[in-house]
């Protein structure tokens, strides 16, 4: 029988370049993740590899190992009509989309004419990301949560 993977429970501050928060877990319910579900960016889970719970750390996780570089790709020009019962459509809006399947979120970039611009770019890809993690729990996951992806209970 193979090792099945982990299921971890952490707190978590997440700062920008300047040391900024930008996300966090403090005030809130611990987050709890199942191990290559792919809940959390790569950065985070090797990070946690083999530390006990009450470990404390700091990682630095490159845009490789979080949500990319920022791709040109995702980038695209589409008929200002999509956006059908929008009155005005200005950079900056954030809408949802289904891709069918999973919901992305997608960023005006620019307005012109009948045009609009939109980025697919997660808003994180392109840097680099600075957490500061308190390892709470860590058990191995059951089948059943192997099965689902997620995990059903706290450590």
């Amino acid at each position: 029988m193979s090792e099945l993977p982990k299921v971890y429970s952490i707190n978590y501050n997440l700062r920008n370049a300047e040391g900024a928060i930008v996300d966090t877990s403090s005030g809130g319910e611990p987050l709890t993740f199942l191990e290559g579900s792919g809940q959390v960016v790569k950065g985070i889970e090797k990070a946690l590899e083999g530390r006990p719970p009450g470990s404390v750390l700091d990682v630095t996780v490159p845009p490789e190992l979080a949500y990319g570089e920022h791709n040109p790709d995702h980038l695209q020009e589409v008929p200002k009509s999509l956006f059908d019962g929008v009155e005005d459509v200005v950079p900056g809006m954030k809408f949802q989309t289904n891709t069918g399947e999973q919901t992305q979120v997608i960023k005006v970039v620019k307005v012109q004419g009948d045009k609009v611009t939109v980025d697919a770019n997660h808003p994180l890809a392109g840097f680099t990301l600075y957490f500061d993690i308190e390892l709470l729990a860590v058990r191995e996951a059951t089948e059943e949560e192997v099965r689902l992806g997620y995990p059903i209970s706290n450590p």
